[in-house]
């Protein structure tokens, strides 16, 4: 991984789902994305919380029928179904919708606002070495996501003129939740405040970079 510095706290510094200090998902510098610890993973469920432990969001799959729970237990991944992410804020209110097709190697998500008008797309350059990613809108390329290293634990998030405006950091799971779970956390650090539709879609990214690849990867 890389050494790029990072006051990026490993993890909230309050007890996680306290209620948070009146920042959004899409005003917050820090976003910690935390999945659902589970033993039997059926739906992919997130909760989101800024750098103090405040509470920002959800993320819950829906639209599992189920049969489609049924066979997510036995094949142990999403590769060939579409997973449709809820974002919601603190009330429960929908804010987002990412729709990831089933994928053959690469891999795709478009987002969207909840009254279904288009926000984006993310779409996966590549399957071997460093894991790209283009943020599209309107047909534009509007940012990128790239993989620093092989092992897809840290990602940058660049502009439409390729520079940084965010990073994307996986946290190691530990090794009893690497056995008996695929839950993961993931921080985001954003440089500085984005305009629309940036905001949106680095809000979506790190949900899309764990359905595109950690979570297909068990």
């Amino acid at each position: 991984m890389s050494s790029h510095p990072s006051s990026v706290p490993d993890r909230p510094v309050e007890k996680a789902g306290t209620p948070n200090r009146g920042g959004t998902l899409f005003t917050e510098p820090v976003l910690v994305v935390r999945q659902r610890d589970k033993i039997v993973e059926v739906t992919n469920e997130y909760d989101v919380y800024d750098r103090h432990g405040g509470s920002l969001g959800t993320a819950v799959q829906i639209g599992q029928n189920r049969l489609a729970k049924v066979i997510r237990v036995v094949g142990k991944s999403d590769h060939f179904k579409t997973v449709h992410l809820e974002v919601r804020d603190p009330d429960g209110t929908p804010v987002l919708q990412i729709i990831r097709p089933a994928k053959i190697v690469r891999s795709r998500a478009v987002v969207q606002r909840p009254d279904g008008t288009g926000v984006g797309e993310i779409r996966q350059d590549n399957a071997l070495g460093r894991i790209r990613f283009s943020l599209l809108a309107d047909g534009r390329r509007i940012g990128r996501i790239v993989a620093t290293t092989w092992w897809a634990r840290e990602f940058t998030i660049t502009d439409q003129d390729d520079v940084e405006v965010a990073r994307i950091v996986q946290t190691w799971e530990g090794l009893t939740k690497a056995v008996f779970s695929t839950a993961d956390s993931y921080v985001v650090e954003i440089h500085r405040r984005q305009g629309e539709p940036l905001a949106s879609m680095i809000v979506a990214s790190a949900l899309t970079v764990d359905t595109a690849l950690k979570q297909d990867a068990r």
